[in-house]
């Protein structure tokens, strides 16, 4: 069942991106239903794209995948709310990343100009990736309600 929804998650993140949402968009979308959020929480996903706006920082789909990790850990009221959970796993997946991928850095992972058909290939790849490797560590990690 767990190999299962991750290559759902896969799937589902490669298909948003070949709808036209970006590789954050598509991480948040293939998530949407176990987080709390509503379709207006999309636009904080939109300027991750091209890593943070074509600036070619870090990967959109990473950034897609910690902002998952975030509103499934992430504090929701005061300083007193304990944040070194969601630190950890943030930087735990990062870490799983770029073992992954090599570099976190969107300018390192495209070897094509943005827009080009070369571009959404790779992108595709690493956006369904992604979506594969953000399901098998919630899971691992028990971050999902099912």
């Amino acid at each position: 069942m767990n190999e299962e929804l991750c290559i759902e998650a896969r799937n589902m993140a490669g298909q948003y991106f070949k709808e036209g949402y970006n590789c954050a968009e598509s991480i948040f979308l293939a998530f949407k239903e176990y987080v709390d959020a509503d379709d207006a929480t999309l636009r904080l996903f939109t300027a991750f794209g091209g890593g943070h706006g074509r600036a070619g920082c870090t990967c959109g789909a990473l950034m897609g995948a910690i902002s998952i990790i975030s509103l499934l850990t992430g504090r929701t009221s005061t300083n007193d709310e304990d944040k070194e959970n969601c630190y950890s796993y943030s930087k735990e997946f990062h870490n799983l990343f770029v073992e992954q991928f090599k570099t976190s850095c969107c300018r390192a992972l495209k070897a094509h100009d943005f827009d080009t058909k070369e571009h959404a290939v790779n992108c595709l790849k690493i956006t369904g990736k992604t979506g594969q490797m953000l399901m098998a560590y919630l899971l691992e990690k028990e971050l999902l309600n099912q």
